[in-house]
Order: structure tokens, then sequence, then C-alpha cells
């Protein structure tokens, strides 16, 4: 059934690029932050002239954006990681960050572009500090939870002065709730994959960020109610801004 899930929604992103959000713009202390969300888990950012890839799955999704010059990949799962996408658009220059799963999987033609990075681990590349989080499910000793904790890799990033955490596939972890000093973060909430709205806005309320971008919200039954998060996170704490794009092209 997950698979089968993961195959539309990689058939349905190469439809989406004309009804992507628009981009937002955050200004930080060496030029501004161009996001651009774009499905599901897949986002670009750019920043002092480069450009980088969260996930990318689906390469007519990046249509009118720049090609990479570095990618992040967090788990081997299909909405995250596609060889058959990573081949199409790398380059000679590209850099590809990915957790040790990850590059089990890749094709011999891009490990040479690849990058380990385990848990707890920080590197720089492009002038961009990128430390890797834990992402995992609860309970951790469920038996065959979907995301076991070491597996794959949410990410904090500096850019410039400012902090920005991209979740992966996790519950409410500890690691996330203990997170400081976050500008900005994109949450997931998709049962049964991840967390639901409650726990995810629970999540939040703990680490505080300055902006949340709701993302990773369809699930096995459909969109998670991505107002009702942010009523949660408001009536909390109406100091944290979320924001609400469509990224399922609805």
């Amino acid at each position: 059934m997950k698979t089968v899930f993961y195959i539309l929604l990689m058939m349905a992103s190469g439809t989406l690029m004309a009804q992507r959000p628009a981009a937002d713009n955050i200004k930080t202390a060496k030029g501004d932050l161009i996001i651009q969300p774009i499905n599901h888990a897949t986002l670009a950012f750019t920043w002092e002239g480069k450009t980088i890839y969260a996930d990318p799955t689906g390469g007519k999704a990046f249509e009118g954006i720049a090609a990479p010059d570095l990618i992040l990949v967090t788990d081997i799962h299909g909405d995250h990681f596609s060889a058959e996408t990573l081949v199409a658009i790398s380059s000679d220059k590209t850099i590809i960050v990915v957790p040790q799963a990850v590059f089990d999987k890749l094709p011999e033609t891009l490990k040479s572009k690849a990058v380990v990075l385990s848990n707890d681990q920080t590197i720089t590349k492009l002038n961009i500090s990128i430390t890797a989080i834990p992402m995992y499910n609860l309970p951790e000793a469920a038996n065959a939870p979907m995301h076991t904790k070491g597996r794959g890799n949410g990410y904090v990033l500096t850019f410039g002065n400012k902090l920005i955490y991209l979740s992966g596939d996790t519950a409410g972890i500890p690691e996330m709730r203990a997170l400081k000093n976050i500008d900005i973060a994109f949450v997931c909430m998709n049962l049964p994959y991840t967390m639901d709205v409650n726990e995810a806005a629970s999540a939040v309320l703990d680490f505080k960020p300055k902006i949340v971008y709701p993302y990773h919200y369809r699930g096995q039954n459909g969109w998670s109610d991505t107002k009702a998060f942010k009523k949660l996170v408001n009536d909390g704490n109406k100091n944290i801004e979320v924001r609400l794009r469509d990224w399922y092209g609805k």
C-alpha cells in the first residue's frame, strides 16, 4: 500500500510545476534566502548564488529552477529519494548529502558526489553548516517501525544568521523538541507514516521556531488539517508564524 502511495505521488509531481506556491524571501546576514516549496517533502533554496534541493523527486518539478549545487536527502523512501531524479538533475559540481542508508542505494555514478552524514554530525558545504538531526517513529521499540532511529536524517541548515530545520519523516521526538533558535522549520504531519497534527503542534510549541511551514502532510487517508495545526500552534503561542502553502496543487 505504501509503495503504491509513493508511486502515485511521484507521478503527480511532474504535473504540479505550474501550480507550485510562490517563493518566499527571507533576509539573512549574507543576503536573501529564497524558499521555493515544490511538492510534499520537496523544496529548493537559493542563497549566495547557490541552489539547494531537499528530497528531490520528479525531475519536471524543478523546471524553471537552477540546477542544484547541493542536494540533501533525508531517507530511503520513494517520496524522499529517487535515484533516477538524482541522476537526471545532478551535474559535475553537485554535492549530495545523505545518510548511510541512502548512500548504499545510490548508483555508482553518484557515490563520488555524495557525502555521508550520520545523526548529530555537522559539516560545512558552500558556506552552509549542515547538521544531521535524528528522525524516527515513536515508540522507538515498536515492531518494524517505518522509520528507525539512525537510518534517516532531518537537517538543520545555517544560512548566514538563519537556522532552518527540515524534519524529514519523524514523530515529535525529544531531539526535535530540544532544538534551539530555529528561525524556520518545515514539519511533517501525515499518519500513519509520521505524526498527527496534535503531536506536530505540540512539538513546535516546545522548540518555538519563529516561522513554521507544515509540509509532508498527505497521508494514507488524504491531507492532514493544516488549518487545525495553525490554530493549535497559535492558540499556544501567537508569536510563531504558521505559513500555510499548497504543496499538492489542490
